[in-house]
């Protein structure tokens, strides 16, 4: 890949090389494909969930615990892995943790009980954990900073695809070869996917000078995740990234299909539809709020808009009774579009760390990112089971309490972020 824009000093991009725009986008094509698998595995629980309940005689909290287990384990590698990508490279980093996502696929297609499949559910988060951060650090190099948060958005729009797949194709194909022979194709994907990073991609765009990647010890590693701490406006950021993906996940990859499944009996093709319909809204949301920085002038105002109208969305649910098939097609057609507002947060994280710290610092943000998404779905699945013991079948109330509780959290972390600086964009 050429380069062919000169990069912003202190942006991270090198100094003095020219970035191709034909290169630059093929590199995101690339580094989507990883986190395509990613979405996908992160997701693929909530089509297949009331299949699962039944093969495994699951309850509400063990379910729960299937889906979460990926995005606690997905929480806690971040820390290793941003020291990883400071050290070594993202490049790096992404193969070797490919190997243990196409591994986790395997674990999970042949697992015979919950604890195997928990185990399987591990493995990937672990091979995933890097598929996120490292490609925004490769961008943090390639690209000026005025352009990363549209670059986030365009990543995470392609990478959507893998949310989509975990929808309506992942029913077709559960109801014709079964949900472990499908988990055994997207291990061979996984692969595919590295062997395409391995071939393809590079840290820094052609000509520019190879960052010398500091030998750190332990202790200077974790001295640097103190000094990201104490960047400032870190926490009230890190209190809405505890909360930006997780209002999306917890209904799309694990709530949405037993919802649709209990309390509005729709069949496996049906609520794959739907579904498929709110990963549609949310990939499509991706393109349109990750240039708002650009058109507001700052990113706090859109993050807020997004924010807000996401709780009133919540809100909606969680007070509504059953709804008609077209009333909550337009409430999955409008989730998805208001919850699109995470790379707008990632733009304003990325602004501010300087270049050093940018493996460290996004990934600490992306354990927040993650680590709400275990909250919410453990919390949830809590909830749910209180209200629901010991039953397969979930009423309505307790999916309105469900979504209520995701609605107090989400109105939480908006009152945190009220306290973050904003930052003018930079050039």
């Amino acid at each position: 890949m050429k380069g062919e824009e000169n990069g912003a000093a202190g942006s991270g991009a090198p100094s003095g090389t020219q970035l191709d725009l034909k290169a630059g986008i093929w590199l995101v094509a690339v580094l989507s494909t990883a986190q395509l698998v990613s979405q996908f595995l992160r997701s693929a629980i909530s089509v297949i969930a009331p299949n699962l309940v039944t093969e495994l005689n699951l309850s509400a909290a063990g379910l729960a615990l299937l889906s979460s287990s990926f995005f606690l384990a997905f929480a806690i590698a971040q820390i290793p892995v941003g020291m990883l990508i400071d050290r070594f490279g993202p490049r790096v980093t992404m193969l070797w943790s490919t190997v243990l996502a196409v591994a986790g696929c395997f674990v999970f297609a042949f697992g015979p009980d919950l604890n195997t499949l928990v185990f399987g559910r591990v493995l990937m988060a672990l091979g995933c954990s890097s598929f996120y951060v490292a490609p925004l650090a490769i961008y943090s190099r390639w690209f000026k900073p005025k352009y990363f948060s549209t670059v986030t958005g365009i990543q995470l729009g392609l990478s959507g695809i893998g949310l989509l797949a975990a929808t309506s194709p992942l029913a077709f194909a559960a109801s014709t070869i079964g949900w472990r022979w499908s988990f055994v194709i997207v291990a061979v994907l996984a692969g595919l996917s590295g062997l395409i990073v391995l071939k393809w991609v590079s840290d820094d765009p052609p000509g520019a000078s190879k960052p010398d990647y500091k030998k750190e010890n332990l202790a200077e590693s974790l001295r640097g995740l103190v000094v990201v701490s104490r960047t400032p406006s870190f926490w009230p950021i890190f209190a809405m990234f505890l909360t930006n993906y997780a209002v999306v996940i917890t209904i799309l990859g694990l709530w949405g299909g037993p919802y649709l499944a209990h309390v509005y009996g729709y069949d496996l093709e049906t609520r794959g539809f739907y579904l498929l319909v709110l990963a549609l809204s949310s990939m499509s949301a991706a393109f349109v709020w990750g240039v708002a920085d650009r058109l507001f002038g700052t990113y706090r105002t859109p993050v807020l808009i997004g924010a807000c109208l996401t709780l009133a969305m919540l809100i909606w649910i969680s007070l509504a009774g059953k709804m008609s098939p077209a009333i909550l097609m337009l409430w999955f057609v409008l989730y998805g579009f208001v919850t699109g507002y995470p790379p707008l947060l990632v733009g304003q994280a990325r602004a501010m760390f300087p270049p050093q710290f940018v493996g460290r610092g996004l990934t600490l943000l992306n354990l927040a990112t993650m680590g709400g998404v275990f909250i919410f779905q453990f919390a949830t699945g809590a909830v749910i089971e209180l209200m629901a013991p010991n039953q397969t079948v979930y009423p309505l109330a307790a999916y309105q309490a469900a979504f209520a509780l995701q609605a107090a959290l989400l109105a939480i972390s908006i009152v945190c972020y009220l306290l973050a600086r904003d930052r003018a964009e930079s050039t």
